[in-house]
């Protein structure tokens, strides 16, 4: 589990030298264990939240999932937020799936993955944070997660 998918973490330095670094070894990580592992018939996968609302983030935004909307009136992207159920239904997915070695060694998001398996979040929604951060947030357009959640 990490932040970032290895197309993003490879186009954009994050942070500083050594969150940039940090990053980039969790990604490199997967992708030897793979490796390793394939003989054995194991599987591993990097796998990324989108904006997660953790209970460290609904706090630094003073909300509860209940209310968590509301800290869009302090940051309008944090609107293409997911929660943590989202990220677990992935890891779910993943774990049901009978052909999950094809994603041995791959990085993977719950966003992309939601549109494969089908999973939602629990408002109903398949925020695609990644996906948004690139077209709306770092393009430095406006907020609106339409045709992103």
């Amino acid at each position: 589990m990490t932040d970032g998918t290895d197309e993003y973490n490879a186009r954009n330095y994050r942070v500083s030298f050594f969150y940039d670094l940090a990053k980039a070894a969790v990604s490199r990580m997967a992708f030897a264990l793979a490796h390793e592992l394939r003989p054995h018939g194991a599987t591993a996968v990097l796998l990324t939240p989108g904006w997660l609302r953790s209970e460290q983030m609904l706090d630094a935004y003073q909300v509860s999932e209940a209310n968590w909307r509301e800290a869009t009136m302090r940051s309008p992207h944090f609107a293409i937020s997911e929660s943590p159920a989202f990220v677990g239904r992935a890891v779910a997915a993943l774990a049901q799936d009978a052909d999950v070695t094809r994603w041995n060694g791959a990085s993977l998001s719950s966003g992309q993955l939601a549109k494969l398996y089908g999973f939602t979040d629990l408002d109903g929604s398949q925020p695609d944070a990644w996906r948004y951060l690139v077209e709306v947030q770092d393009a430095g357009k406006p907020a609106d997660v339409t045709g992103y959640r």
